[in-house]
C-alpha cells in the first residue's frame, strides 16, 4: 500500500491545537500533508499555521472563488491515499453518519474513496450520548477506523473518556494501518494479556496496581496491523477495545489464567503484558468489612502463574513477558525469562513513576540467545512496533516497518 497523500481534517474544539503537531509529524514521517479546517477549527487555530507547518495553502470554503477551478472538493477527494480528521467532533460524526455534505470537509469525505479515520474530540457526555454511539456503529459498519478517543481531564475540567489521543500516538497508528499485511504473519496466531486484575477483599474494595493497559493494547494493535490473528485478553481498563481485535475481559488474576489456558491451543505466540497480582485474599468476605478495628489482617494466597503454565504445555508457544523493576532492571528481567522458560522478555524500569501507567516508555527487549535491544523514551504505540519487529527478527521473518 503506497500511501503518500494525506488529508488532514480540523473541526471546531479546543483539540484543534494538538492537529499542529499531528501535521508535523505526518510530514516529518515523509507523508504529502494538506489541510481542511471547517469554519469552527478557524475560531480556535488560524489556518495561517497549518500552512507554515504543512507547506501547502489551507482549505477552508467550498465555494473557494480564490482557486482556478470549481470543482476544489472533488481535486482533494482524488489526491488523498487517507483522510484523517482530528479532531473530529460529534457534529461531523453526525453528518458523515448521515451522508449529510454542507462544508468542504464532509463533501470531500463524501466525493473520496480514501480510506477515512477519525480521531473523537468531546465533552465526556456528549461521547457517550446513545446518538453519538450510533453514528459510531454506522461509520464503523463502513469501514472507517477510529483512534482513540482517551480517558483523561477534559478542557470543561471533566474527567473520563472523550479526550482527543495524542498526536505520537495518532501518527503512529496511521502508519501502522499503512502497513501491507504481511505474509509472514498471515494465519499466526497470537495471544496477549493486558492490564491489571482486580483481585476483591469485600464487594466493594480489591487490590490492584497502577498497570494502564496501554502496552499490551498497543501490541495487540501492531500484530493486527502485520495481519496475525489476534486474541487480547484485558484486565479492568480505561482503554477502548480495539477494532476488529477479539477482546475478552476478565476481572481477577484467576479468571485472566482461565481465559489464557482456554484459548491457548493453537497460538503461535503469548505476549504476556498483564500486571497480574501475584497474590489474591484467601477468604472474601461476603459482606462490606466494617473498620472498627486498628488493624486489619488479610490473608493471601498465590495466584497460578500463567507464564509457568503456558510454558508447561504440550505445544509451547513462543512467549515474550514483561518484567518491571525497579533496580537491577536487566538482571531481574533476565532471571525472570530463564526461569519461567521464556524466550523474549521486554524490561522496564518503574521507579519514579515511569512505564505503568504512562504514555511513554523506555524497554530492554532480551531474548533467550542474550541478544539485547535498547529503546529510549518513546509512545507505547511506537514500541510495540519495535518489539513485534525484534519478534520477528528472532524468529528469522523480518518485517520491515
Amino acid at each position: 500500500m503506497n500511501i503518500k497523500n494525506i488529508l488532514l481534517g480540523i473541526t471546531g474544539g479546543i483539540a484543534a491545537y494538538k492537529s499542529l503537531e499531528i501535521a508535523r509529524l505526518l510530514k516529518e514521517s515523509g507523508y504529502v500533508v494538506r489541510i481542511v479546517m471547517t469554519k469552527h477549527a478557524c475560531e480556535f487555530i488560524q489556518p495561517l499555521s497549518f500552512q507554515a507547518i504543512s507547506g501547502n495553502p489551507v482549505c477552508t470554503d467550498l465555494m473557494d472563488k480564490t482557486h482556478d477551478s470549481a470543482m476544489r472538493h472533488i481535486e482533494l477527494a482524488k489526491w488523498a491515499d487517507i483522510i484523517l480528521i482530528a479532531p473530529a467532533s460529534a457534529n461531523i460524526i453526525g453528518k458523515l453518519a448521515n451522508g449529510i455534505a454542507d462544508d468542504l470537509l464532509t463533501t470531500v469525505c463524501m466525493a473520496s474513496a480514501a480510506k477515512l479515520i477519525l480521531a473523537p474530540a468531546m465533552n465526556r457526555v456528549m461521547w457517550e450520548k446513545a446518538a453519538v454511539q450510533n453514528n459510531l456503529t454506522i461509520l464503523r459498519s463502513q469501514g472507517v477506523e477510529m483512534i482513540g478517543p482517551d480517558c483523561g481531564l477534559q478542557a470543561c475540567g471533566d474527567n473520563g473518556f472523550g479526550r482527543m489521543s495524542e498526536p505520537e500516538d495518532i501518527v503512529t497508528q496511521i502508519k501502522l494501518l499503512c502497513i501491507e499485511k504481511n505474509h509472514a504473519w498471515q494465519n499466526k496466531k497470537v495471544l496477549i494479556t493486558a492490564g491489571p486484575t482486580q483481585e476483591f477483599i469485600d464487594p466493594i474494595r480489591y487490590i490492584t496496581n497502577k498497570s494502564s493497559g496501554k502496552m499490551g493494547y498497543a501490541i495487540a494493535n501492531a500484530f493486527a496491523a502485520y495481519g496475525a490473528d489476534v486474541i487480547l485478553i484485558s484486565g479492568p481498563t480505561q482503554l477502548t477495545p480495539p477494532n476488529n481485535i477479539k477482546t475478552l475481559f476478565v476481572t481477577t488474576g484467576l479468571e485472566m489464567h482461565d481465559a489464557v489456558m482456554k484459548n491457548i491451543a493453537g497460538i503461535d505466540i503469548f505476549v504476556a503484558t498483564a500486571a497480574v497480582a501475584n497474590y489474591r485474599i484467601e477468604n472474601v468476605s461476603k459482606q462490606k468489612i466494617k473498620s472498627t478495628d486498628a488493624h486489619l489482617t488479610l490473608s493471601l494466597v498465590k495466584n497460578p502463574d500463567i507464564i509457568e503454565s503456558v510454558s508447561a504445555c504440550n505445544r509451547k508457544p513462543f512467549i515474550v513477558g514483561f518484567a518491571a523493576e525497579t533496580e537491577n532492571i536487566i538482571h531481574y528481567a533476565t532471571k525472570k525469562m530463564n526461569r519461567k522458560n521464556m524466550d523474549m522478555i521486554v524490561a522496564n524500569d518503574v521507579s519514579d513513576n515511569q512505564g505503568m501507567g504512562a504514555d511513554l516508555n523506555t524497554v530492554t527487549i532480551i531474548s533467550k540467545d542474550g541478544q539485547r535491544k535498547h529503546f529510549d523514551s518513546a509512545p507505547k504505540s511506537v514500541i510495540a512496533v519495535k518489539l513485534v519487529d525484534s519478534i520477528a527478527h528472532f524468529l528469522s521473518r523480518p518485517i520491515r516497518v
